[in-house]
Parts: C-alpha cells; structure tokens; sequence
C-alpha cells in the first residue's frame, strides 16, 4: 500500500526512523520487499534520478506496482530522492509518487527557497509532501558531488526560517554524515549537537539523515577478498540511529550499503562457480541477503514490528 511520508511520520516521530532505501532493479525490488515484511516494518521506496534513466522510469514504477500486489501486507512511500525541479514537477505529474525531494541545496539561500516554494506548491496541490535540503553533505551520489571542504553543515536558525518560509514538508540536514562509500575520513559522526538545536527551533517537524549507510567493514573485506579495490571505505555507525530519531530524524537514506551487498553476492558467486553464465543463480542469492540486510537495517532503525501500528493510522 502507498502512502505519503508524512503518514509514516506521523508514527515514527521520536521513537524511530523510516527506513529510505533506494532501487533500480527487479532484485533489489524484491528484496526490498521481502525484507520489510518479514522484519514488519514500514518503509520508503527511493528512485534517484540515475534510477529512472538506468532503464526507462515506467520500468520501476511498474516493478513497484507488481511488488505492491504480491506483498499486500507493505505499507511505503514512493520517494523521488535528490531530484531537481524539473524531475520533481515530472514525478508530481505522473501521479504515481506519495513525496518528492527538491534538492536545490548548492544554489544560495534565497535561491534554493525560491525553487523548493515552486515544487512545494505543484506537490501540495496533488496531495504529495515534499523533501526539501539545507546544508549540503561532503561525498559523492550519482549527480551530487561535493567535497567535504565545500560541504556545509545546516545552520538551526536557517532552517527554522527555510521551513516557516517554504512550507516543505520534511528536511534533508547536514548534520556530520556524507554520501558514498568513503565517509568520515576524519573521524567525525552524526553531529547530534546540530540535530539537537535544530530540534529545539523545529520541534515536532520531521528530519531527514542522508548519507547514512554503515559500510560495513564485513562486506568491504569480502568484497576486496573476491578482486575489489575498495580500499579504506568507511560509513555511518549504525547504532547511532536510534539517538537521531529521538531528536526528530524520521527519515535515513540507505544506499550505498545495498550496492555494496550486491557487489559482494556477485563477486563471491562467480569466482565461486567460473563455469556459470546464467544470471539467475546469483539474483536468488542476493534476493536472499538483501532481505536479510533490510531486516537488520530495520532492527537498527527501531521501525521493525510497527507496520501494524502504521495500517492503523491508514485505516483510520
């Protein structure tokens, strides 16, 4: 079942994380999916911009339609994540995304205020929420690239205005985590000090984590084991989780770690088995641990066993 973030929120706000995981194919589709409901948790479904170009955007909004049939028991949003305004006004068009995220976070103050007023209009007008970014976050995915001296942490009292300003719905801080699979060079972590003030100045309204895969340091060794060169990766502590949610972070973007488990399950399976050439064998492998890496995810973010208390709020 589909609904907006903002239902989700709704029940996670102080007391646990949604889960944002990203897609681009049929297996981690389903892996997605399964993970959620055997670990019973909510969830949100996230589509990059590279992840609507990878194939065609219809090819995974299709996928999400025919996982949303054959696991009726999931309740998730459908998110565009990182979107600028032109692919955030497409995805509110097509009437098939619950939330959007205008990510206009390089431009200036006032300028990034204007454009997300824009997409928060065109959203609100068709019943989707809207994600919004200040800040920006060192690292690197897919389109954003910023080094860690241009990035920038979120200044409290701007966000308090950007969000009485703009009217958006949720928002993405840069509070100490950062894209990619190369994180915290420096030592730093989630800057709960940051997430505090704004908390104080935001109370009750929603934040957003981004950058918060764990890398973990397992799948990294393996990985190298079977011929990568992931040298010196490094993520998020996962066990900080649930602090940020008890300062109002309601939402974590995970993707880095689900490319870093396929990568894994492809790499082991065919310097295992040289002789196969059917894609299969390894797709079921890596439905398999991805699932099971969703359910852990979930453990960490404190939303496993509340998909009943969110199917309540729904049929309310």
């Amino acid at each position: 079942m589909i609904v907006t973030t903002k239902l989700l929120f709704k029940d996670a706000y102080g007391k646990y994380a949604i889960g944002a995981y990203n897609i681009n194919n049929l297996e981690q589709t389903m892996g997605l999916f399964r993970g959620n409901v055997d670990s019973k948790a909510p969830f949100i479904i996230q589509i990059s911009k590279g992840a609507r170009s990878y194939t065609h955007k219809k090819m995974l909004e299709s996928l999400i339609r025919a996982a949303d049939a054959v696991f009726p028991e999931a309740v998730f949003a459908v998110h565009l994540d990182h979107g600028d305004e032109e692919a955030c006004m497409d995805c509110i068009r097509s009437g098939f995304y619950s939330s959007v995220m205008i990510d206009a976070s390089a431009e200036p103050l006032e300028k990034n205020a204007e454009i997300t007023k824009r997409v928060v209009a065109a959203a609100h007008a068709r019943g989707i929420v809207v994600e919004a970014e200040l800040g920006q976050l060192g690292g690197v995915e897919e389109h954003v690239k910023v080094s860690e001296a241009a990035s920038r942490l979120t200044d409290p009292d701007q966000a308090r205005d950007f969000v009485k300003n703009t009217g958006c719905d949720s928002l993405a801080c840069a509070s100490g985590t950062s894209h990619g699979a190369y994180k915290c060079s420096g030592g730093q972590g989630v800057r709960f000090d940051v997430l505090a003030e704004i908390q104080k100045r935001l109370p009750g309204f929603p934040l957003v984590m981004h950058g918060s895969s764990s890398v973990p340091q397992e799948e990294v060794a393996r990985i190298n084991a079977a011929g990568g060169q992931l040298k010196g990766a490094k993520g998020v502590d996962e066990n900080q989780f649930a602090k940020a949610a008890t300062l109002g972070v309601t939402k974590v973007n995970i993707d880095t770690d689900g490319r870093l488990v396929w990568t894994r399950v492809h790499r082991e399976y065919f310097l295992q088995h040289p002789e196969n050439f059917d894609l299969r064998p390894p797709g079921k492998v890596f439905m398999a641990e991805y699932a099971k890496f969703i359910a852990h995810k979930n453990e960490k973010l404190g939303s496993a066993g509340h998909l009943d208390a969110v199917r309540a709020l729904v049929q309310k």
